[in-house]
């Protein structure tokens, strides 16, 4: 029986803060989209899976789920009700027997989770995974205390949610139908057409990240379990020193700086960037940055320095390697680089996987000493640990 997933991605997601809507921040180095995907994407009883953004994300959609092998992605409506009847609409193509519904903002979907919902629908035309409510709850209207609801009985919802495909379908067309525009989820959706709903135990861990805080955490959370099964500890270094020409910019770490120079060299001569893609490289023994992308080759001529540190990451990960952190130190008398070094780490977080607080970027001066306080070029130096099989 064919099984399709749907993964509603389409809110703003402001409560966590930051510049991107949360299921594009990155945990462990992906986005949480990435790795909501991903659950799904890998579990072998689900044979299609739908992501449903939001108007205006696709850019950014498009960066946060590279690697993976998904259908096009289709707009969602203003509100979730509507993304998901979008979303269980898109999949019909496929004309599936059952249907996962799932909010992207959950990363951490257990494969043994999405088995029991997809084993309770043999049972049921409706499954929603959940907790029992153990907290004594309260009713309490403008913060007040009116008075003490009975817990007996009561859970929380999570997705994913569950249901056989064709009761789910005509429920979203009949609340469509009747305005019933208020439906927080699609057990709601599926209660205002009739449908038995059951609950199974769902888990602790498969949480709904909010706000700014569930981000750290998960973070925390996801690195952890990514390095936890590789024991294998590598560092390595990298250096890189171009000189100065005429010009009106440097770029360091991806960003264009304003100077009345510019660095020398066949690429975009970004040394610090050339330093951090060696060391890599030395953490896995693949030579330098010459080895793969000779100086010699005019196809590199002016080509930015973001492709030599994508090939040194895809030769990483083809070893099921992670970066833990890296360290990059910049020489230079001029131009300043503490103002631009969040837009540095801005820069090269999603290229390394990595967020802000596993990326050093610093820079001090030569004092006037050798070629590099002379104000004849820039060197960088950067060190880079990665955690193997």
């Amino acid at each position: 029986m064919t099984v399709a997933a749907v993964i509603v991605a389409g809110g703003s997601g402001l409560r966590a803060g930051g510049e991107k809507p949360k299921q594009y921040q990155l945990i462990g180095g992906r986005p949480v989209i990435w790795w909501t995907l991903k659950a799904f994407l890998d579990h072998p009883g689900i044979a299609h899976v739908q992501p449903v953004i939001g108007e205006g994300h696709e850019a950014m959609f498009a960066e946060s789920v590279e690697g993976l092998q998904l259908p096009p992605a289709v707009i969602g409506g203003a509100t979730r009700q509507e993304s998901c009847r979008i979303g269980v609409e898109a999949v019909g193509r496929h004309r599936p027997a059952k249907v996962l519904i799932h909010d992207a903002a959950r990363p951490f979907a257990a494969r043994d989770l999405i088995s029991h919902v997809i084993a309770w629908l043999d049972r049921y035309p409706a499954v929603v995974p959940g907790m029992p409510v153990a907290e004594t709850l309260k009713f309490a209207p403008g913060g007040v205390v009116s008075r003490t609801v009975d817990r007996a009985g009561m859970w929380t919802a999570q997705t994913p949610q569950g249901f056989s495909y064709e009761p789910i379908a005509a429920a979203h067309r009949k609340a469509a139908a009747d305005a019933a525009a208020n439906l927080t989820d699609d057990a709601s959706v599926a209660e205002h057409a009739g449908i038995v709903i059951s609950m199974i135990p769902g888990r602790h861990d498969n949480r709904k990240l909010t706000t700014a805080e569930d981000i750290e955490m998960a973070d925390r959370e996801m690195t952890s379990r990514n390095l936890a099964n590789l024991p294998d500890i590598r560092t390595g270094q990298g250096i890189d020193i171009h000189p100065f020409e005429a010009g009106h910019s440097v770029t360091l770490c991806g960003v264009p700086i304003s100077h009345n120079m510019k660095l020398k060299g066949h690429s975009d001569a970004d040394a610090a960037m050339h330093a951090l893609t060696d060391a890599i490289l030395g953490t896995i023994g693949e030579g330098d940055i010459g080895t793969h992308f000779p100086p010699s080759d005019p196809q590199w001529k002016g080509a930015p320095s973001r492709i030599f540190l994508e090939k040194a990451m895809a030769l990483l990960e083809a070893r099921s390697g992670l970066l833990a952190n890296v360290d990059i130190t910049i020489l230079a008398e001029a131009p300043k680089v503490a103002p631009h070094v969040q837009a540095m780490k801005a820069f090269l977080g999603p290229l390394l996987r990595l967020t802000p607080d596993r990326i050093a970027i610093k820079a001090t001066t030569m004092e006037g000493l050798g070629a590099i306080g002379r104000k004849e070029g820039i060197m960088a130096f950067a060190v880079a640990t990665v955690r193997l099989p």
